[in-house]
């Protein structure tokens, strides 16, 4: 049995990040690790899948692509995922797939897993910087590395180290200088951005 198992999580819709998730699973299995190949559920009603051939085409021809389950990510070793870029940031199809993981970074599932992204625009500057930190981010902030829910806590108790400020969320009541948000006075509960300082 391998030593290394291998997550890999996509979604395209017209096969190029497909394409791409192929390519990573033929790397791995070559360099010894198991691996399961899995796309997300298409969020995208049938019309505009039908309203484009490309995207219809995919669409049909991965059809048995068996779907993306948080199990999935329990099981891997090396977690592996893409997307293509949606206006800077990842396709909704996949962020609504992560915004899933919560219960498993909750229970420490997540500690100690290799995370790594891949993504595809249509342009040369089509915000491939961004949608990979935005795939990045939950790997490098608490997802993988901390095995505690996220809880505010006072200041004076808040440990200085990057991972602790990483892995608990800055409120405006517990750390007003640091926080860009406030209570709007016109609307009691709503956020609102106060002036740059």
């Amino acid at each position: 049995m391998p030593d290394i198992r291998t997550a890999i999580i996509y979604y395209s819709a017209t096969g190029s990040v497909y394409a791409m998730a192929q390519t990573a699973a033929k790397a791995a299995e070559h360099a010894g690790s198991e691996v399961r190949l899995r796309k997300v559920r298409e969020l995208a009603p049938e019309e505009a899948i039908a309203s484009n051939e490309g995207w219809a085409t995919h669409a049909r021809q991965t059809q048995d692509v068996p779907e993306a389950t948080l199990d999935d990510l329990e099981w891997a070793d090396l977690l592996v995922m893409g997307a293509p870029t949606r206006f800077g940031i990842p396709a909704a199809q996949l962020k609504q797939f992560i915004d899933t993981t919560g219960p498993l970074w909750a229970e420490g599932k997540l500690v100690n897993k290799v995370a790594t992204s891949f993504t595809s625009t249509a342009t040369a500057h089509g915000g491939q910087e961004t949608t990979l930190t935005a795939l990045n981010t939950p790997s490098t902030t608490g997802a993988a590395s901390s095995s505690r829910p996220a809880t505010p806590t006072p200041s004076s108790s808040r440990p200085a180290t990057p991972t602790a400020r990483a892995t608990r969320p800055t409120t405006a009541r517990s750390h007003p200088a640091r926080s860009s948000w406030t209570r709007c006075p016109s609307r009691p509960g709503v956020p609102s951005r106060s002036p740059p300082r």
